[in-house]
């Protein structure tokens, strides 16, 4: 017998005994599942990421239906790492603890930490896409004036969120409440530098932290964080 499966909101799916599919992982006479991995950023076995794709024997162009849930949208956000240097001026005032609260307290998974002093060589790699410019090397001189504390911050959407916290680059144009529109003053003493886009903060990450520096955790409070 033929039988009738509905999906969404698409137009019945007629399905029909010995179905051959291509392309798929799985197979069966009735139905093959293929996985959709590419919708979400993280593999799952969930039924809600497969698709169902059918092929009659009589059929020239495949039948097919996807599954998506508006309410999976959340789930599909990805995880993403930053990179946060609390600056010499941030160090020498004593800032590193209220720093690293406020990033504890929004709720980021810190996943690497250490007290370091710049080499020249690292904080030229770490500003290369800055040489042009004529601030250039009084950057180098103050970024190696003194030690720097490395963090690795983990989430979904945390370089977005990171940069809120920490606020615009002049003090005196950042939002009371962020980290510079409360604890600074000057562009040339902002006290803290955060990753500008995922992909720097994967770049910065690496460049700053060493093969078996980072931690991979799970915190206790992460189900009263994230649904």
């Amino acid at each position: 017998m033929d039988a009738l499966a509905v999906f969404g909101t698409g137009a019945p799916l007629l399905l029909r005994p010995r179905t051959r599919t291509f392309c798929s992982l799985t197979y069966s006479r009735t139905t093959a599942l293929r996985r959709c991995d590419h919708l979400s950023a993280f593999p799952s076995n969930s039924h809600l990421f497969y698709k169902f794709t059918t092929r009659s024997r009589a059929a020239s162009v495949a039948n097919e239906s996807f599954i998506f849930l508006p309410h999976l949208v959340a789930s599909l956000e990805r995880v993403d790492q930053t990179y946060i240097m609390v600056k010499p001026d941030g160090v020498q005032r004593g800032l590193v603890g209220e720093i690293i609260s406020r990033f504890e307290k929004k709720g980021f998974k810190l996943t690497g930490l250490k007290l370091t002093q710049c080499s020249k060589d690292l904080a030229e790699e770490h500003y290369k896409d800055l040489k042009g410019k004529s601030f250039f090397p009084g950057l180098i001189e103050y970024i190696t004036s003194g030690p720097v504390v490395c963090m690795a911050w983990e989430g979904v959407g945390v370089v977005a969120s990171a940069r809120k916290l920490i606020g615009v680059t002049n003090p005196l144009e950042a939002e009371p409440g962020s980290i510079r529109g409360d604890l600074a003053i000057q562009k040339g003493r902002n006290v803290i530098h955060g990753s500008d886009s995922p992909e720097s903060g994967k770049r910065e990450v690496a460049l700053w932290f060493k093969e078996g520096e980072l931690v991979d955790w799970e915190p206790a409070l992460a189900s009263w964080l994230i649904e």
